[in-house]
C-alpha cells in the first residue's frame, strides 16, 4: 500500500509527490543554466555564484537550484517578504521584475543582485521565482575589505520595479549603468536574471497545465511537510542538550571573537550568538540575514544533506544573534567581504555540536579565498574580475578532506584559459602544497600555490579578503591543524586584507590554507601513508614528525 499525505481533506499520492517534487526541482535547474548561458560576467558563466530558488504564492521556498549556493535557501523567503512588502502581491502585474542589493534585506552585501518575477495563472499569482548573483562590480572602491561604512562599497538600489508590466525602466538602467565600471557586463547580467525567471515561470505554468494544477498549495505543503518531518526526525536522533563554542578568527586590526550555544531538545534546534564580538570599522561585518542562512545550511549538512532545499527542512531551527555583533550588523556597517567572517559560522556550530555528532562533523576547512582585479585590458577595456581559489576540505570519520575544494561556500574555479583571455594576466602556476592538510587518522585536504602576473601593461588594483592567515583550520578529535594561508606581492608577505597596486610585471602568490585532520596521527593506516607519500601530499620528514611512523 503507497504511503499518502493528507493534505487540506485531499490525498497526495507519494510516488506522485516524489515524481512532482523532482520535476520542480529540475525546473529550478533549468532556471540556472539559462542564467549561466545567458550571464555576461564569469563570475556566473564559470563560477556560479548564484542562487535560484522557485517559491509559492504564499512565499514559502519549495526548491532551490542543485547548484545553487545552498546557504541562499536562507536568505530568499526574507527577501521576498521584503519586496512583497514594498509592492504587495495585489498589486503586481504579470510581466513585472522587482530587484533589489540591499545588504540587510537580500544576502548580506551589495554585489548579490536579488532578482524576483511573479508567476501568473490568469489574474493570479501562482509562484515566484527569485535569482541571485553577485555582480561583477557596483561602483564604490571595490569589493574588498577596506571600506570604513557601507557608502565606500558602491550603488545601493532600493526594492524597485526593474521591469513594469514588461517595460524595462530605463531609469534604472541609466542609473546603473553611471555607477558601475563595465556596464556592459553588470547589465548583461541584470538581463540575464530576467530572462531566466521568465524562463522559469513559463515552465512552471507547462509544469501546471500538465498535472492539472489550479495553484501549488497542496503541492508545496506536501513538499514543505515531508522536509519538516525528515529534518526533525533527524534533530531527535541527535543528543539533547545545550552546546557551546568559541573560536578567535583574524579581523582587520587584531583578532575577534565569534561564540555560539546550540541548544537540542526534542526535535528542534536553537542557535544563538551571543558573546560574539561587536561589529568593526571595516567591510567585513555580516548582517543577520546572512548569519541565518550560514547556520541554516550548517544544520542541514549535519542532518539530511541530500533532501532538496526547501522552506520545511529550516522550520524547526532558530537562530538570534546580538544587534550590532559581528554577525548581526547595523546601518551603516560595511559589509562588502562579510564572507570572510560569515564562513566561520560553519565551523562555529559544527564545534558547538562536535559531541553530539561526532560521525558526521566535519574538521575546519581552508575555505575559499576571493580577490577582486580591477584595471584595463591590454585591448583597452575596462577590467572587474573576481578570482576564487579554495584551500583544503576538512576531514570527516573515516574519510580525508579533498584537495583544494571549496567549503562552506561551493563556487567553482574560473578555466585559466578564460581568466587569461579575459583579464590580459598570466597565471604562472598551480601547485598543491604537500604537508598543508592538517595530519590525523583521516588527513586534512591540501592547499595550493597559485601566482598570478599582471601583463596587462598598466596598474591592476588587487584587494584581498582572506581569512585563515593568523589562526589555522583546527582538527577534531585529536586531529592536527593545517597550514595558514599567506598573500604575496612579489615576494613579499601582505596584509591579507588589504589594497593592492600592481605595476605590469608585478606577482601577487597566494597561498592557500590546508584542512584540519579527523582522529589522532598515530592511528592513520600505513597504507594511507604510503600513498600519501606515493601521490607527494605528504614528505618523509612530516611523516616522521606528524604520524611518528617510519614508512
Amino acid at each position: 500500500m503507497r504511503n499518502s499525505e493528507s493534505i487540506f481533506g485531499a490525498t497526495l499520492d507519494a510516488i506522485d509527490l516524489g515524481i512532482m517534487w523532482d520535476r520542480l526541482v529540475s525546473i529550478a535547474d533549468e532556471i540556472v543554466t539559462t542564467l549561466v548561458r545567458t550571464s555576461f560576467s564569469t563570475i556566473v558563466s564559470e563560477s556560479y555564484d548564484l542562487t535560484v530558488a522557485v517559491l509559492d504564492r504564499n512565499g514559502k521556498l519549495v526548491t532551490q537550484g542543485t547548484r545553487s549556493l545552498p546557504v541562499f535557501m536562507g536568505t530568499a523567503p526574507r527577501t521576498l517578504a521584503h519586496f512583497l512588502e514594498r509592492f504587495p502581491p495585489e498589486t503586481l502585474k504579470p510581466g513585472d521584475v522587482i530587484m533589489s542589493n540591499d545588504p540587510w534585506i537580500g544576502t548580506g552585501h551589495m554585489f548579490d543582485i536579488n532578482v524576483m518575477r511573479p508567476v501568473f495563472l490568469g489574474d493570479t499569482i501562482v509562484a515566484y521565482t527569485m535569482s541571485i548573483t553577485h555582480l561583477p562590480d557596483v561602483g564604490g572602491i571595490g569589493f574588498g575589505a577596506t571600506a570604513t561604512e557601507i557608502f565606500h562599497e558602491g550603488l545601493r538600489i532600493p526594492v524597485i520595479k526593474f521591469f513594469e508590466e514588461g517595460r524595462r525602466n530605463e531609469l534604472v538602467v541609466d542609473f546603473i549603468v553611471n555607477n558601475v565600471r563595465i556596464p556592459d557586463q553588470v547589465l548583461g547580467d541584470l538581463l540575464a536574471n530576467v530572462t531566466a525567471n521568465q524562463v522559469g515561470g513559463q515552465m512552471i505554468l507547462d509544469f501546471m497545465t500538465e498535472y492539472g494544477l489550479k495553484n501549488l498549495d497542496q503541492l508545496s505543503h506536501s513538499i514543505r511537510h515531508s522536509s519538516e518531518r525528515a529534518m526533525r526526525e533527524a534533530i531527535q536522533d541527535m543528543k539533547d542538550g545545550s552546546y557551546h563554542h568559541s573560536i578567535q578568527i583574524e579581523g582587520v586590526e587584531g583578532s575577534l571573537s565569534l561564540c555560539c550555544q546550540a541548544t537540542i531538545e526534542e526535535s528542534s534546534l536553537r542557535i544563538s550568538f551571543d558573546g560574539t564580538d561587536p561589529c568593526v570599522r571595516q567591510g567585513i561585518n555580516v548582517p543577520f540575514c546572512y548569519t541565518n542562512a550560514m547556520a541554516l545550511y550548517s544544520i542541514k549538512c549535519l542532518t539530511i544533506p541530500e533532501l532538496p532545499n526547501n522552506a520545511g527542512s529550516i522550520e524547526p531551527i532558530s537562530v538570534s544573534a546580538p544587534e550590532g555583533c559581528l554577525l548581526a550588523a547595523k546601518h551603516p556597517a560595511p559589509t562588502g567581504g562579510r564572507h570572510v567572517i560569515g564562513h566561520f559560522v560553519t565551523p562555529l556550530i559544527f564545534g558547538a555540536l562536535a559531541e553530539s555528532v561526532t560521525s558526521k562533523v566535519q574538521a575546519d576547512t581552508g575555505m575559499m579565498d576571493l580577490m577582486t582585479f580591477q584595471g584595463i585590458h591590454p585591448n583597452g577595456r575596462p577590467i572587474s574580475e573576481l578570482f576564487f581559489a579554495s584551500g583544503g576540505f576538512g576531514a570527516l570519520q573515516k574519510h580525508d578532506g579533498l584537495n583544494t575544494i571549496p567549503g562552506p561556500s561551493n563556487m567553482a574555479v574560473v578555466p585559466i584559459e578564460v581568466w587569461e583571455a579575459n583579464t590580459g594576466t598570466t597565471i604562472e602556476y598551480k601547485c598543491l602544497l604537500p604537508d598543508s592538510g592538517g595530519p590525523g587518522e583521516a588527513r586534512g585536504g591540501l592547499g595550493q600555490e597559485i601566482s598570478i602576473r599582471n601583463d596587462t601593461g598598466s596598474v591592476l588594483i588587487a584587494f584581498s579578503m582572506a581569512n585563515r592567515t593568523q589562526f589555522p583550520a583546527t582538527g577534531l578529535f585529536g586531529g592536527l591543524p593545517g597550514r595558514l594561508r599567506e598573500h604575496q606581492v612579489n615576494g613579499q608577505k601582505v596584509h591579507p586584507k588589504g589594497r593592492y597596486e600592481l605595476m605590469p610585471g608585478d606577482r601577487i602568490t597566494l597561498i592557500e590554507a590546508g584542512g584540519g585532520g579527523y582522529g589522532l596521527p598515530e592511528d592513520r593506516s600505513p597504507d594511507s601513508i604510503r600513498s600519501d607519500l606515493q601521490d607527494g601530499f605528504v614528505t618523509a620528514t612530516s611523516v616522521e614528525r606528524d604520524y611518528q611512523q617510519d614508512i
